[in-house]
């Protein structure tokens, strides 16, 4: 079971906003990362051969091939990876299944079924939910313009706390680079410009509980 580390998953879609909306799908969710994108086949299997990734969420057609031969392409890079194809807008519902490794997300699945497939194909079945989410008052934020995301107030409740971005990233299994993204996305949502005022508004809405050096 893979209860403490995150399922590291790698994307393969030429759309580039249908990828991009399933990254920010899926990285709202406790222990998942993505750890690539690719939009063609040599990015693909350069990303699965670098990551080693648990799952591979990927379009068949970027490998210009069938189901079973693009699994094959992919596992000869990560012999231990479980692939999950994406369904096409041209074809049928059901296909033979190329072999254990691999699962296939069909038309109508929902977005709360994909991420199931995705725990299952890590052998993952349940994910405790982080207390940075559990205790968040989330009544205070439907008020705002736009909600938060999950992820968002992770970042929220540890910078709040006085950490890091770099503390931040280590927590929650994340890089810099999408901590700091994650940070600016929620201040604009709040309004907020620098550190102290996302403070003294955690400190004001109860998202933390006594004063932090910062």
């Amino acid at each position: 079971m893979r209860e403490h580390k995150a399922i590291r998953c790698v994307l393969v879609q030429d759309l580039v906003l249908l990828r991009q909306g399933l990254r920010r799908l899926l990285e709202d969710e406790p222990g998942l990362e993505v750890v690539a994108e690719a939009g063609n086949t040599a990015e693909a299997l350069r990303a699965v051969y670098e990551h080693r990734p648990e799952v591979v969420i990927a379009d068949a057609g970027v490998f210009a091939c069938g189901r079973a031969q693009a699994e094959q392409i992919i596992l000869e890079e990560s012999p231990k990876s479980t692939v999950i194809f994406l369904p096409a807008s041209n074809e049928a519902e059901a296909w033979p299944t190329a072999s254990q490794n691999s699962k296939h997300a069909l038309r109508q699945t929902s977005a709360e079924e994909l991420v199931k497939m995705i725990r299952e194909a890590a052998g993952v079945e349940t994910v405790a939910v982080s207390s940075a989410i559990s205790e968040f008052p989330l009544d205070e934020l439907a008020s705002r313009r736009r909600v938060l995301t999950a992820r968002e107030r992770e970042v929220l409740k540890l910078l709040a706390e006085g950490r890091t971005v770099r503390s931040v990233a280590a927590i929650l299994g994340l890089s810099v680079k999408t901590v700091d993204a994650h940070k600016f996305n929620l201040m604009r949502k709040l309004g907020i410009h620098n550190k102290a005022e996302l403070v003294m508004w955690a400190i004001q809405k109860k998202v933390v509980k006594l004063p932090v050096n910062f």
